[in-house]
C-alpha cells in the first residue's frame, strides 16, 4: 500500500471518530438535559414536601415562624423561634431556635442532595446530609428522610422545652 493510500485511509478513520465524537457529544448533552429535567422534578416534590412538613411544627410548637426557601442555597423551608427567659433582677437568656431542609441545586456532580441544620436553644444538635446520583435516586427514600429529620427536630425540641 503506498502513502496516498495510507493518508486517505488515515483520513477516512479521522472523519469517524469524529463523528462518533460528535455523537458521544450530542448524546452526553441529551442526557445532561434529561438529568436536569429529572433533578427539577424530584426538587419539586421534596420541596413541597418539606414545606408541608414544617409548617405542621408551629402547630404543636407555637411561636415557630415558617419561611420558605428558594434560591442559590436550594429549595425548602425553614422555621424558626426566638425565646426570652427572663430572670430576677434584670437577667435575662435569648434563646433561639430553627430547622432548615433543603434540596441542593443542581450541579455538575448530578447528584440530588437533601440537607438539614436544625438548632434549639443556641446549640445545633441537627446537621444532616443526604445525596444520590440522579439518575439513581430513590425520590421515596428522600420523602423518607424528610419525615425522619423534622421527627428528630421535634424530640429535640420537645426534650429541651
Amino acid at each position: 500500500m503506498d502513502f496516498e493510500q495510507r493518508l486517505k485511509k488515515a483520513i477516512e478513520r479521522g472523519q469517524r471518530r469524529g463523528d462518533a465524537q460528535a455523537l458521544a457529544d450530542a448524546a452526553r448533552s441529551v442526557n445532561e438535559e434529561d438529568l436536569k429535567r429529572l433533578h427539577s422534578q424530584y426538587r419539586l416534590e421534596l420541596s413541597e414536601h418539606i414545606e408541608k412538613c414544617i409548617r405542621r411544627l408551629p402547630q404543636h410548637f407555637p411561636g415557630f415562624q415558617v419561611e420558605t426557601i428558594f434560591g442559590e442555597r436550594g429549595w425548602g423551608a425553614a422555621c424558626r423561634r426566638d425565646d426570652v427567659r427572663i430572670f430576677g433582677r434584670g437577667r435575662r437568656e435569648n434563646y433561639y431556635s430553627r430547622l432548615e431542609i433543603t434540596v441542593r441545586p443542581y450541579s455538575p456532580m448530578r447528584i440530588l442532595e437533601l440537607s438539614a441544620k436544625g438548632t434549639v436553644h443556641n446549640k445545633e444538635l441537627l446537621n444532616r446530609q443526604f445525596h444520590e446520583a440522579v439518575a439513581d435516586a430513590d425520590p421515596a427514600r428522600f420523602l423518607e428522610l424528610v419525615d425522619a429529620w423534622v421527627l428528630e427536630f421535634a424530640e429535640l425540641y420537645a426534650a429541651r422545652c
